[in-house]
This record gives C-alpha cells, structure tokens and sequence, in this order.
C-alpha cells in the first residue's frame, strides 16, 4: 500500500503491536498512580502510621541514640536500658550529643556504657559515623532511638548503610498523640519527614518504604 508515494504496509502491520504497549503503559501509570495516591491519603491523614517503625521486644548490642528531638530519645534508651534490651549505649550527633550524655548519667546508666559520637549532622551522618565504630567493635546488632515521626527514615538510612549490621527500631512515643502535634510543632517535623524521604531516595538511594 503507497501513501503519499511512501510504502507503509509495514508500518500498519505495527499499529496493533503499538496499541498494544500503548495500553500496557497506561494502566502501568494508572497502578502506580493509585499506589502513590493511597500512600498520601494515608500519609496526611494517618502520618503515624506510615512513618513510625517499631520492632517490638528485642535484644542488641548496643543502643544507638540519635540527635535532636527535645530529650526524649535519651529517656526513651534509658527505659530500654533498664530493661536489659541492650548492655551499652551510644550517643550520636553534634549539638546535644554532651546534654544527651548527662541526663543519662543522671539517670544512673555508668560512664562506662557510654559512647558518644559527637561530630555528625544529619540522619546519614548518624548512620556512618556511628557504623564506623560498631564495626571496628565488632557489635552486630543496633537498636535504633530516635522520635517517632523520624523512625521509618532512621531504619532505612541505617541499614542502607550498613546491610552487615542487624538494626532494630524502639522509637520514642513523645507527642505521638495527634492533640499535641500543633501544640509541640509536630505537624512541621511531619511536613519535613515526608519531605526528606524521597530526598533520601533520590540523594543517598535510601528506599522509603
């Protein structure tokens, strides 16, 4: 067949194979599109639930608090602390990584079981500098202290980083009651978390789920 004096037989032949994958691709897009929009229904009216991550009763090495928060991670790892989860505890991050370390020997955790990795400023810096020294100490496994709303992104970035260690999340529930999130400026930190989990993805390849 001639078409404006060009042979196009062939090309016909290929319009039902190309509808074909016309059509895959689209309901590919409308999967992932439902998938992304269930996610956000979920993140903004059930924030919680999606960036909380909770590992239940466990026993590590070593408790790795992380900086920030308004000390409620340090009172989070003594509770954990005292209840044997793990034998010593690890501060990271600059700024409160000393403030963090008194309230801990006032609660009467040794000095001995303290560690403190002071230098840090991010969640990723937490996790490499702090693999740094569970690795040249040999330890294992890790649980995680950090606050709620940043425990999903904590976990993912720590056991991206460093897939030899077996890291557990015991996140603290400060403000976990949606009454108190204009009051304690929560609703922000939320805003933020959903923010950088895709950021994390997209800079470090941290998968956000």
């Amino acid at each position: 067949m001639y078409l404006f004096g060009f042979k196009c037989g062939c090309g016909l032949r290929t319009i039902p194979g190309i509808i074909r994958i016309l059509k895959w691709l689209f309901r590919l897009v409308f999967l992932l599109l439902l998938v992304v929009g269930g996610m956000a229904v979920v993140g903004y009216y059930y924030p919680e639930k999606f960036l909380c991550s909770e590992s239940g009763s466990v026993t590590a090495d070593i408790i790795v608090i992380l900086g920030g928060g308004s000390h409620e991670r340090p009172m989070r790892a003594i509770e954990l602390y005292r209840e044997h989860a793990a034998p010593r505890i690890l501060i990271s991050g600059s700024g409160d990584d000393e403030i963090n370390r008194q309230i801990l020997l006032r609660a009467g955790v040794p000095a001995t079981a303290i560690e403190v990795e002071g230098h840090s400023l991010t969640t990723h810096e937490n996790a490499e500098f702090s693999l740094e020294r569970l690795r040249a100490e040999h330890l294992r496994s890790a649980i995680l202290v950090t606050s709620w709303y940043h425990s999903r992104r904590a976990l993912n970035t720590f056991a991206h980083v460093g897939p030899d260690v077996q890291f557990y999340s015991r996140p603290s529930y400060f403000a976990y009651d949606r009454k108190d999130w204009v009051r304690l400026g929560i609703y922000k930190k939320i805003r933020m978390e959903f923010l950088k989990l895709p950021g994390y993805w997209i800079r470090y390849g941290v998968n956000p789920l």
